[in-house]
């Protein structure tokens, strides 16, 4: 068979098509989804001659195997993990070509947590609102990878991209977020907004792609009333009646019923994609490290 197109061999514990999402439909209740690290997807994109909207893979953890139905050019980059055609090793953050029948698989993460694997041309999964990204919270767009299922990949665009090195900031020892007001910072105590800014916090093992949860002291509250459900952005951190922050992702609902404390910047959002369960968490003042 030379169609182009892959099928599932392992789907991993979470493998999903993504790209650069569904902006301007928060409105209609539709969150904006997307690649979780940004510059690791559109890095995958460039080294296999995609343009930055093409649609790849993104794993979770213990990456994913499927097998090629025509010979094509794909890049392997985010969360560092081995990578073999055939059993045979492969380069990582490089174009690799593979042949047609040949089973491409990412092993385990050894560091951080998503990996992304772009095909040249594309995943070309059917669109819906413009994107082709699977949302968990929604449910629209392809459903996560299943083992024996089968994806179409568009037709080759440029020519692949080789470097000496590629550029990658790597998953954080440390997790540090910088963050301003949220609109209900007055519904916390003082005391809150200090632990807030000076407490550690690790990440929980219930994080996805909806929320970044986190573990440690509780925020207190000032006014112990219900919230009515209210507009929720990218990168809010929300605080439910747990008092622990959650830092809002790309799957996040765009209305919520729980006060946000602060807004995470967003260019701080790549790394939080990347931290493993355990690491330690500080939310810092925008503008301060």
């Amino acid at each position: 068979m030379t169609d182009r197109a892959f099928a599932v061999v392992r789907a991993g514990a979470l493998t999903s098509v993504q790209d650069l999402g569904r902006p301007g439909h928060a409105h209609l209740g539709v969150p904006l989804s997307g690649s979780l690290d940004r510059p690791a997807g559109a890095l995958a994109n460039r080294l296999a001659g995609n343009p930055p909207e093409a649609a790849l893979l993104e794993t979770t953890l213990n990456g994913c195997a499927v097998r090629l139905r025509c010979a094509v050019t794909v890049a392997v980059t985010g969360a560092p993990c081995p990578v073999t055609v055939d059993g045979r090793p492969a380069a990582w953050g490089a174009p690799v070509r593979v042949a047609a029948g040949a089973v491409l698989e990412l092993g385990h993460a050894v560091h951080g947590v998503r990996s992304y694997l772009a095909f040249a041309g594309g995943v070309a999964a059917e669109p819906v609102l413009g994107s082709r990204s699977t949302d968990l919270l929604s449910g629209l767009g392809p459903a996560p990878l299943a083992d024996g299922a089968v994806l179409p990949l568009g037709d080759g665009s440029g020519p692949p991209v080789y470097a000496d090195a590629v550029p990658w900031q790597g998953p954080p020892e440390e997790l540090v977020l910088r963050a301003g007001p949220g609109p209900r910072t007055d519904w916390f105590t003082g005391r809150a907004l200090r632990t807030l800014a000076t407490a550690v916090y690790r990440v929980s093992s219930a994080s996805n792609r909806i929320g970044l949860r986190t573990d440690g002291p509780p925020l207190e509250r000032a006014v112990a009333g219900e919230l009515p459900s209210e507009g929720m952005v990218l990168g809010a951190v929300q605080v439910p009646p747990d008092g622990r922050p959650v830092v809002f992702l790309a799957d996040h609902p765009t209305t919520g019923g729980y006060p946000v404390i602060a807004v995470v910047k967003e260019q701080d959002l790549a790394a939080a994609a990347q931290a493993a369960p355990g690491t330690p968490v500080r939310f810092v003042p925008a503008g301060r490290r």
